[in-house]
């Protein structure tokens, strides 16, 4: 029988560096790893990762596994399960992270299955267990109205973290690590699906995935100019993104990539300023994970308040203005 020992982080590159939610994995997993006083490793897989490894190394880790092969230079779930798998029946690690993101949702539970073990996603916290040394995942419940709390005595325990849930450690290019070529041959034979196409959404200023601050507006605005003037002037004053609740999107008023929610994207800014937004349990599940929450709405009874920090009763169009106004005199001053 195996003995797991260790973090295993599955990276994701952006643009031949390391993605966000890599760097945030890393920061979660080292404390997980100095917890436990075991080792983190990192796997990154590309057509080529190049300097990606040494930066895995100055935000944490301590092994660096990497998978080059021409057929991984994007995701493909065929081919990339291979890689991960091969590479964690040879190393058992205790525990395995993935972000929540489109590769994460599609490869952790895939992995999973072929590893017969249990899967805990979306997680908003992670930790161990000083007495059984099980990774504790707490995760949202009932559409983010609760929090659920989990182990499980499954090896390798597996987890999927939320973006921005995590913060990454500050870089140290001093650190030391491993960079560990790791081979494998990818049979291109068991591929079921093809990419045809790969379109690339637009994205002006600041993405809302990685915004520090979100201005994100609701039913309550009436229409689509508010998004392009009130809400963008306050975000845009902040270095933040505007972004929307699903009705706003439904009604064409701002683009499908705009809508936060449990259908929508998952983001957890430093400020969410909600602007006119009932606060529905779908909308309240995108951006909960949020550090600081601003409601802004003129139904006092407004669901928006009881998941607020701070809150403001009044219309948007006097409030919004006013907001920016002050905001703009004590930034200048």
């Amino acid at each position: 029988m195996a003995e797991y020992k260790g973090i295993l982080v599955c990276g994701e590159l952006a643009d031949g560096k390391l993605a966000s939610i890599t760097t945030e994995l890393l920061g979660c997993g080292r404390k997980l790893a100095d917890s436990l006083q075991e080792s983190l490793s990192c796997l990154l897989t590309s057509d080529a990762i190049g300097e990606a490894s040494k930066e895995a190394i100055a935000f944490g880790a301590d092994k660096v596994y990497t998978v080059e092969h021409p057929a991984l230079k994007e995701y493909q779930a065929d081919f990339h399960i291979q890689a991960v798998e091969k590479l964690v029946k040879d190393i058992s690690p205790r525990i395995i992270l993935m972000g929540q993101t489109f590769m994460g949702r599609d490869l952790a539970p895939r992995l999973a299955f072929r590893l017969d073990t249990s899967l805990a996603t979306d997680c908003l916290d992670l930790s161990i267990d000083p007495e059984t040394k099980l990774l504790i995942q707490t995760r949202p419940a009932y559409g983010g109205n609760a929090r659920a709390v989990f182990t499980s005595e499954l090896m390798p325990q597996m987890a999927t973290v939320r973006s921005k849930a995590m913060s990454p450690l500050d870089r140290d290019n001093s650190r030391k690590g491993e960079v560990i070529p790791f081979k494998i041959d990818i049979d291109t034979s068991k591929v079921r699906a093809k990419i045809i196409e790969t379109v690339k959404e637009e994205a002006v200023g600041v993405k809302l995935e990685d915004a520090s601050v979100i201005v994100s507006g609701g039913r309550g605005l009436g229409g689509p100019e508010p998004f392009q003037t009130t809400l963008k002037e306050l975000a845009d004053l902040l270095h933040g993104a505007v972004g929307a609740s699903r009705p706003p999107a439904d009604n064409g008023w701002v683009p499908a990539a705009l809508h936060i929610g449990l259908t929508g994207k998952i983001v957890a800014p430093d400020i969410y300023i909600a602007i006119a937004i009932s606060g529905s349990s779908q909308h309240i599940a995108g951006c909960s994970g949020s550090k600081h929450i601003i409601a802004i709405n003129k139904d006092p009874e407004a669901n928006i308040f009881r998941e607020a920090e701070f809150g403001v009763v009044g219309k948007y169009e006097e409030v919004v203005p006013a907001f920016t106004n002050k905001l703009r005199e004590l930034l200048a001053g």
